[in-house]
């Protein structure tokens, strides 16, 4: 291509704006309509090239075109034209004004850009990546230079070469199985280099890569050697930003850390998680002065909660701090918790149990220390070590989180007392902690402990003596004592409709432990209840988009299922799926759980064939959202093998069970209850296939080893 030249009879190559390995960027003139535009176009190879690979840069260049014309969003690229010239395919594009982030760093001297820069990016490439993820598209190469900062502000995605449709995964097969290097080293996530699925929380992972550049300067593994920065991605974890930029807000680290989790389902779920992220931590960064409704001056709230606010927390104040708890704040506009978020249920700590205790009274200065006594146990240290703990409970780390909270429990216990509000918060944490790992006996043991001194240092109406209580009563009911988590909910709830009002946020949540202990003791009418007040309450409060609203409902329609009004539960189901769909996505897994749960109720109502479609579909989605091994993957592949059993095709559910069984030993061990059900359903397979004698045997072997673990067994 040269200077000047016409291509199409349309388009004039009037300046070359770039060159890399695949093309040659023009500024153009479309003579048509009198516009500056960009012009792609494939470089020639040459006379001794590999036919096989220029037939896959053409396909790539293809691709592009294909991929790009489809979208039409502020933050993607638009592309105008496609068509060859003289063999040589070309692209027209929008002529962007700006420069990408790899010139802005390089016109930066390699010094970061500043910090409300990286934040508005941050926002910025992510509703992109929400609206093409959305659309079922996977950029796949998304790097420095492939993000453009236009003059007025705006930040646009680029460069789709390698993208992936959703639907168009065999294409994707024959595109990538060319030994063709797809990706960039130092945005590579660790799923790319290790030629596993890749999807759109790959995407998210090079984003956090090309964001920790942006703010530190460097990317996270900033290494000579190609194969070190590789093993780095797969192995190391980052440092954490703020070790490199103290002035980066806690939040934005967090969620940068979170998008660079070496496992997907670490990550948050796609770009619109992302994007909700990033609001509800920029809300949360600076407090909000507004009084939030019925937290007036009334004579309601006893007098000791007059003055708090959501100042200075034991995880540090400043910029640098980690969103306020919602349960520690009577004044200000509350915000929903982000609770586990990136984390299954089935991981999470007791239902409806909270993390993040900060003290509502932590405000007070720190008593002045001997100097003997500052280095590791200063207060501003140990509230970094809080932090990095919480950061390490967010990505899935939650053995190290739990020895990082045990040992700064005991320095604050050293250094200001047993009861103080911060050595209770840390304390409360490891609780926390215990029963994410299952030790929900251990896990008792210290909120008992800590409440107590709750009660002693704050009164028993405090809302962190309240939460804390709140926590012991859904950890009673992981322990299997339905009725004590009954009543201890019971007394939780009347206190924070007392304290913080019978519509507060809080107050909600227990009323919804409240209604699930009901539904343990099997008093579900009174738990569908309770259910649909909440769902009424919350939506009054916080909308009927909120998620906590959406879960409520959720319950409602479990609740109806277990009643054995599967009729009235499929209507509701119908509409959450609806509703989650448009706020969530088709395939969060919030969404995918109540499509589960609707399937559930049309094997209640005998339409098998339905239910078998639902649940292939379901599991499928489930496969690519959250991975095969995934628990909730798990109990789809085992209601697609309940279907076929119910369709009398015992061979092909026997292959559905035997799959889950061998998941769950390699992931559980051979001694677990789902493993050892999973073993049962497949002896029942074979038992209807004619097969006594191996059903036989391998119900023994069940029976052995549950006699083995069950109390007093041999």
């Amino acid at each position: 291509m040269g200077e000047n030249r016409l291509i199409q009879g349309r388009y004039r190559l009037l300046e070359l704006l770039g060159r890399g390995g695949m093309g040659e960027v023009w500024r153009a003139r479309d003579e048509s309509l009198g516009r500056q535009v960009a012009v792609k176009c494939l470089k020639p190879l040459g006379p001794y090239h590999d036919p096989a690979l220029a037939r896959v840069l053409r396909e790539r260049f293809r691709r592009e075109a294909r991929v790009a014309a489809s979208l039409s969003h502020r933050g993607v690229t638009v592309v105008h034209d496609f068509g060859e010239s003289d063999g040589v395919p070309y692209l027209v594009m929008e002529l962007l004004d700006g420069r990408d982030l790899s010139r802005l760093l390089q016109d930066n001297k390699g010094h970061p850009l500043p910090v409300d820069d990286v934040a508005d990016i941050a926002a910025q490439v992510a509703a992109a990546l929400a609206y093409t993820h959305q659309h079922g598209i996977v950029h796949r190469d998304l790097k420095p230079a492939n993000i453009v900062r236009l003059t007025d502000g705006t930040v646009k995605i680029c460069d789709f070469g390698i993208a992936r449709l959703g639907h168009d995964i065999g294409f994707t097969a024959r595109l990538t199985g060319t030994g063709v290097a797809l990706g960039t080293p130092h945005y590579m996530s660790p799923e790319q280099i290790g030629g596993g699925e890749v999807d759109r929380r790959s995407d998210l992972y090079s984003l956090g890569c090309v964001l920790y550049e942006i703010a530190t300067g460097a990317p996270p593994f900033d290494l000579e050697d190609a194969w070190a920065i590789l093993i780095g991605h797969r192995d190391t974890p980052p440092r954490p930003l703020r070790e490199l930029r103290p002035e980066v807000p806690g939040y934005l680290e967090e969620i940068i850390l979170a998008l660079l989790a070496k496992r997907p389902e670490e990550r948050p779920y796609d770009g619109g998680e992302l994007v909700r992220r990033l609001r509800a931590g920029r809300a949360t960064a600076v407090p909000a002065a507004a009084v939030g409704p019925g937290m007036g001056d009334g004579g309601r709230l006893p007098s000791w909660t007059h003055g708090i606010t959501t100042g200075h927390k034991a995880l540090g104040g400043g910029l640098g701090a980690l969103p306020p708890d919602p349960g520690a704040v009577l004044s200000g506009r509350w915000v929903a918790p982000q609770r586990g978020a990136g984390l299954h249920p089935s991981a999470a700590p007791p239902r409806g149990a909270t993390s993040h205790n900060a003290p509502a009274d932590s405000r007070r200065p720190v008593p002045a220390l001997p100097a003997e006594r500052l280095g590791p146990d200063l207060p501003d240290i140990l509230a970094a070590r809080y932090e990095a703990a919480f950061t390490l409970l967010r990505t899935g780390r939650v053995a190290e989180a739990l020895d990082a909270y045990t040992d700064i429990a005991e320095a604050r216990a050293r250094v200001l007392g047993a009861d103080h509000p911060d050595t209770l918060a840390a304390r409360q944490e490891t609780a926390y902690a215990l029963g994410r790992l299952g030790r929900h006996f251990d896990a008792h043991q210290v909120y008992s402990a800590v409440l107590a001194a709750r009660v002693r240092a704050m009164g028993p109406d405090h809302p962190d003596t309240l939460r804390c209580r709140h926590n012991l009563a859904c950890t009673l009911g992981r322990l299997g004592r339905p009725a004590d988590a009954l009543r201890a909910a019971l007394d939780v709830a009347e206190a924070r409709a007392r304290v913080l009002g019978p519509d507060h946020p809080d107050t909600l949540v227990s009323r919804c432990e409240v209604a699930y202990a009901q539904g343990q003791l099997g008093r579900w009418e009174e738990a569908l209840r309770l259910y649909r007040e909440v769902a009424v309450a919350r939506a009054r409060v916080l909308g009927p988009d909120h998620p906590d609203t959406l879960a409520a409902r959720y319950e409602t329609a479990l609740s109806l299922g277990r009643l054995g009004r599967s009729a009235d539960a499929l209507r509701l189901y119908r509409e959450l799926i609806e509703d989650r769909t448009r706020v969530l996505g088709p395939g969060h897994p919030d969404t995918l759980r109540a499509r589960h749960g609707l399937g559930v109720n049309l094997g209640r109502l005998g339409r098998w064939e339905e239910v078998l479609a639902e649940s292939r579909d379901v599991c499928l989605l489930r496969e690519q959202a959250l991975g095969p091994a995934h628990p909730d993957t798990l109990v789809s592949h085992r209601e697609v093998a309940v279907a076929l059993g119910w369709l009398g095709r015992w061979e092909d559910a026997l292959a559905e069970y035997r799959r889950v069984a061998a998941a769950r030993e390699r992931i559980l061990g051979p001694d677990h209850p789902d493993t050892l059900a999973s073993r049962n359903d497949e002896a029942h397979c074979l038992e209807r296939l004619g097969r006594g004698t191996e059903a036989g045997e391998l119900y023994r072997r069940v029976a052995v080893v549950r006699q083995r673990l069950a109390p007093g067994g041999a």
